[in-house]
């Protein structure tokens, strides 16, 4: 039997030093991104988008973290290669002051967010099925077993549910998810005035 590496063994020690020292809520991250490899950051970075786009920051260094008042983190979390680095960070995820889990994974055994709702439960956990055929595998968690999943790719969307989640305990949440969505109809009227004035073809040619 081979042992824990170092690179993996430090990450993991990292976690439950975190874990014991019992922040306060404004210095934890509120979210956590989860993949199962860095080839998965395309379809991940959606997150990524959608979190920085409503003010929150990446937490990169524990004693030096961000000014932003909501913030992040991200680690490649491998349930079939590193399963104990799986389990540490599900396991302690409560604890170090995390409020929901974004988890994404590829493949047709996309193992990594069910294992991590299941051990970090009852923390919530959004499931983003990187691929089309990683949807089944997601989705198919057992009743009393809950996760929440996003589309295959839709990283996004699994950012804007997360804080949603967290709108419902702080109104400059909410009041900043209402101002997205408010651009996202004004930018629609704008186009459709565009399009009824400038007449199809000539907006279809301006778009090439």
């Amino acid at each position: 039997m081979t042992g824990t590496p170092d690179s993996v063994q430090s990450l993991i020690d990292d976690l439950h030093a975190e874990a014991e020292r019992d922040r306060p809520a404004e210095e934890t991250p509120e979210v956590g991104i989860v993949m199962g490899s860095d080839s998965d950051l395309d379809a991940m970075y959606g997150a990524y988008e959608a979190l920085t786009e409503l003010g929150f920051a990446e937490v990169t260094a524990r004693e030096d973290p961000p000014e932003a008042r909501y913030t992040f983190e991200t680690y490649v979390v491998s349930a079939h290669r590193t399963p104990e680095l799986m389990y540490a960070y599900a396991e302690t995820a409560e604890a170090r002051g995390l409020d929901v889990v974004i988890a994404g994974a590829g493949g047709k055994s996309a193992d990594l967010p069910n294992m991590t709702a299941s051990i970090a439960y009852p923390l919530p956990v959004i499931g983003v099925p990187v691929q089309e055929k990683s949807v089944s595998s997601v989705l198919g968690m057992p009743t009393g077993a809950p996760i929440v999943a996003a589309d295959a790719g839709k990283s996004f969307n699994a950012a804007l549910s997360a804080v949603q989640m967290l709108a419902r305990e702080h109104d400059d949440l909410r009041e900043r998810l209402v101002g997205y969505h408010e651009s996202l109809q004004a930018g629609v009227g704008e186009v459709s005035r565009d399009l009824n004035e400038t007449g199809t073809a000539t907006f279809r040619a301006e778009r090439e």
